[in-house]
C-alpha cells in the first residue's frame, strides 16, 4: 500500500497503462513539458518521450478528431481536455463521431479512446472552469461515462478506462485531487467493474446516491446524520452510463428512500433519470417520492457565491429530512 495523492493516483494509473501497452498515448494542451495545470501528467513525457507524451494546439475539435484517427489505427489516445468548461469545442466531434463509429462500421472498428476531464466546483474559478456537464455525455448512446470520488478507484478506473474497447469519458473532481489516501497498487484490475456502483456506507433509513466530489461530502453528511439517530446508507455511483441500476434497487428497496445529489444543475441532470427510473422500478417499495439536492439552474455564479451554489453538508441534510417527512426548508417556502 502507498499513500497517495488522487491526483498521483491518476498519475500512477496513467504510467502503469502506459508500460502495459506501447500502443496508449496522451495528448492534451501543457500535459507534456509542464505535466497539465493540475499536473496529472507530471513526469511522463520524461520517462516516456515527446511521442507518447504529446502537447497539442489548443483545439479541443483538433485534438478530439486526432484521437479518432489515432484509435482508427489501433492505438489508445488518451485525451486531456484542461477544464470541464472547454469540451464544447470537441463536443460535435465526441458525439458525432466518437460514439457512433463502432455502431456506424457494424462493429468493424472500435474506439479505444479515453477522454479525461477534470470537472466540477470548490476551487474558486470563474465559469468554464468550474462546471458539471456529465448529463450531456451520459445522455449519448454509445459513450461510457464514469467518474471517481477516491485514490484507489482513481488508479484502477483510469487503467480500466483505457484497456476498455469503448469511448470513456472519464470525469476526475478537481477539487479532490490534492486528498491524500493509501493505494493498492497490485490490486487486480478484474477484481471489480469500473460500471459497479459501490455501497460505501452501509445503512436502514435513507439511501443518498452520489458520485465524484460529493461522495466525501455526503459520508460527512452520514457522520452528522447519526448523531440524530438517522441510518444513511451511502451509494458511490461510480458509472454514469451505464448506471447500476440492481445495486441502486437493492438499497431502496431496504431503506424506502432516496436522495440524489450532484453539483450540476437539477433539469435534466443525473438526478432526474436515476429518480424517474428508482420510481419506476421500486413504486412500491419508496416511502417517499426521490429528492434531489442539485446545484441550481443558473450559469456557474462567481466564485465568490459557489459555496451558495454546490450541495453541501447542510443541504444535503435537508434532503434527507424531505425525504423523512421532517421540518425541512421547502415547508418554509425556501428552495433547498
Amino acid at each position: 500500500m502507498s499513500t497517495m495523492t488522487f491526483g498521483g493516483a491518476i498519475n500512477s494509473g496513467l504510467r502503469r497503462a502506459m508500460e502495459s501497452d506501447p500502443k496508449v498515448i496522451l495528448m492534451g494542451e501543457d500535459i507534456g513539458k509542464l505535466g497539465g495545470v493540475f499536473r496529472i501528467t507530471d513526469g511522463l513525457q520524461k520517462d516516456f518521450g515527446t511521442h507518447r507524451v504529446m502537447d497539442t494546439p489548443l483545439a479541443e475539435s483538433g485534438i478530439m478528431g486526432t484521437a479518432v484517427g489515432l484509435a482508427y489505427r489501433g492505438y489508445r489516445p488518451v485525451v486531456e481536455i484542461q477544464f470541464d468548461g472547454f469540451i464544447y469545442p470537441a463536443f460535435d466531434q465526441i458525439v458525432s463521431q466518437v460514439a457512433r463509429l463502432h455502431y456506424r462500421t457494424l462493429g468493424r472498428v472500435s474506439m479505444p479512446l479515453t477522454i479525461r476531464v477534470p470537472f466540477g466546483g470548490g476551487i474558486g474559478s470563474p465559469e468554464h472552469h468550474s462546471e458539471s456537464p456529465e448529463a450531456y455525455f451520459a445522455h449519448t448512446p454509445g459513450l461510457r461515462v464514469v467518474t471517481v470520488s477516491n485514490p484507489q478507484d482513481a488508479f484502477i478506473m483510469i487503467q480500466q478506462a483505457i484497456a476498455c474497447d469503448d469511448p470513456v469519458v472519464f470525469f476526475e473532481p478537481k477539487r479532490r485531487y490534492h486528498v491524500k489516501d493509501e493505494v493498492d497498487e497490485g490490486a487486480d484490475l478484474a477484481s471489480s467493474s469500473m460500471e459497479q456502483a459501490r455501497v460505501v456506507r452501509v445503512g436502514g433509513d435513507v439511501t443518498v446516491v452520489a458520485y465524484g466530489p460529493l461522495v466525501p461530502t455526503v459520508c460527512q453528511a452520514a457522520d452528522a446524520a447519526a448523531d440524530e439517530g438517522i441510518s444513511l446508507e451511502v451509494v458511490d455511483l461510480r458509472s454514469l452510463a451505464p448506471i447500476d441500476f440492481p445495486t441502486l434497487e437493492d438499497s431502496v428497496r431496504k431503506t424506502g428512500r432516496l436522495v440524489i445529489t450532484h453539483e450540476a444543475a437539477e433539469s435534466g441532470g443525473l438526478g432526474a433519470e436515476i429518480a424517474a427510473s428508482i420510481t419506476d422500478r421500486c413504486f412500491f417499495n419508496l416511502e417517499h417520492a426521490p429528492v434531489r439536492v442539485t446545484g441550481f439552474d443558473v450559469p456557474y455564479p462567481p466564485s465568490k457565491l459557489e459555496s451558495h451554489h454546490l450541495p453541501d453538508l447542510d443541504r444535503i441534510l435537508d434532503g434527507v429530512d424531505r425525504a423523512l417527512g421532517r421540518p425541512n426548508s421547502r415547508d418554509q417556502g425556501f428552495h433547498s
